[in-house]
């Protein structure tokens, strides 16, 4: 068996397991959440294999019985482990006793939340830190303290070796497969998805090419908040019938249970001294890899400008979109480290716009422009500049994120970052 990768999310779970007596790791198939959790475990019950989800069916008491941690892997094949843990919990609040795993929303849920008793953590792909690329030297919750420190460190990590990135993903389990294994293996994730996946999930699909259409929609619209009417009519381009709305909300719903969409929600600020905000959703795969794969994306295609498409807002080559959707996986992973939200700015028509708004302690923020671009200018600032002018001291750092060499802080104190200089 390949040494263990640590990752970001071991550092909560040393955090947690040592006060929390039941944690759940969620998120997308194949992000490592049976790894990381099988090196912290005494006790396995893996319920996606047949055999040991028949003995826990009929013998349920059987995962509460230690020893301790006990890891119930993929739980929502049967869901009322939950109920089973949750009870466990009530009778003993020892810490680190349960390490639950889920890769989707059971059709049937628990009967209890587990509010109090059970804390859920989300598992992402990898980020570039935890793929080796690069070396931080920038601290995400450092940003987030609002000491406004010193910006350093170089790279060589450039702007070819970040499309590298996004199509190789990162999924562990891909890192160390030649390009063509890479590619074949993303579709058939998308595939197992969509044939497979949702039905066992309990979430059946009738049209599983209306919905891989929608899907494949949905991937050109990635890093914008065009609207759902328009990734509708996209994916019914051509054809004398869409899908109804409410086709579209089961699949939103359904492809965000199993945590392969992870739209940014608009940023609700709680001062008044914004306005006339759009809250539409900004989309986003868990996975860039999947929406490029999605695309047809090819190497040449990003270091060569391809335009992202119709979906997209205006001057936006399909590598900016992509390039952004990585920094926000990023940035996510970063952020839940930190205990902080991310989100993302947009005024009414959009005159003025932030990319990604990371939300501290005191409903304080961090503002994230990201650039596909090695040199930043004053247009490149403007929005940051103005959300600071509007927000003031609740703005504790704004930066942007971009391919260059050197992390630096500029004159007017908005920070230049290069994204594989960025850790947690």
């Amino acid at each position: 068996m390949a040494e263990y990768r640590r990752r970001v999310i071991d550092d909560e779970l040393d955090a947690l397991m040592t006060g929390v007596a039941a944690i759940e790791i969620n998120g997308p198939r194949a992000v490592g959440k049976t790894s990381t959790t099988r090196v912290r475990a005494a006790s396995v019950f893996a319920l996606d294999e047949p055999q040991v989800r028949a003995i826990v069916a009929n013998d349920p008491d059987r995962i509460v019985a230690g020893p301790y941690p006990v890891l119930i892997d993929e739980w929502q094949r049967i869901p009322h482990t939950w109920d089973i843990v949750r009870r466990a919990v009530d009778a003993d609040r020892s810490p680190g006793r349960f390490l639950l795993t889920g890769s989707a929303s059971p059709r049937n849920p628990p009967t209890h939340t587990g509010a109090g008793r059970i804390v859920s953590l989300a598992m992402r792909p990898m980020t570039l830190a935890e793929r080796g690329v690069g070396a931080p030297t920038v601290s995400l919750a450092g940003l987030l303290s609002g000491r406004r420190e010193r910006l350093d460190g170089s790279t060589d990590v450039a702007a070819d070796q970040y499309a590298y990135e996004i199509l190789a993903s990162g999924f562990p389990g891909l890192r160390d497969l030649p390009d063509r294994a890479v590619r074949a293996e993303l579709d058939g994730y998308i595939t197992r998805v969509i044939d497979r996946d949702l039905e066992d999930a309990g979430q059946p699909v009738r049209n599983t090419a209306a919905l891989r259409r929608w899907l494949a929609a949905y991937a050109a619209a990635i890093s914008s908040s065009t609207s759902h009417e328009k990734i509708r009519d996209a994916a019914s381009a051509g054809r004398t019938e869409k899908p109804a709305k409410t086709t579209v909300l089961r699949y939103l719903d359904i492809l965000e249970g199993i945590w392969l969409i992870e739209p940014v929600p608009g940023w609700r600020p709680t001062t008044n001294r914004l306005s006339r905000l759009t809250l539409a959703p900004k989309h986003q795969l868990a996975e860039p890899a999947l929406a490029a794969r999605l695309r047809r994306a090819t190497m040449d295609a990003l270091v060569t400008g391809h335009a992202a498409g119709p979906l997209a807002p205006r001057h936006t080559t399909l590598f900016g979109a992509l390039f952004e959707a990585l920094v926000t996986l990023n940035v996510r992973v970063y952020a839940q480290a930190a205990e902080a939200s991310v989100s993302h700015f947009r005024d009414f028509g959009g005159a003025h716009e932030v990319d990604l708004v990371v939300e501290g302690a005191n409903q304080r923020v961090l503002a994230i422009e990201v650039k596909l671009a090695v040199d930043v200018d004053d247009d490149d600032i403007r929005h940051l500049v103005w959300l600071r002018d509007r927000i003031g001291e609740d703005l504790l750092d704004a930066i942007v994120v971009t391919t260059g060499r050197e992390a630096y802080r500029r004159r007017d104190g908005i920070g230049v970052v290069p994204a594989a200089l960025l850790g947690p």
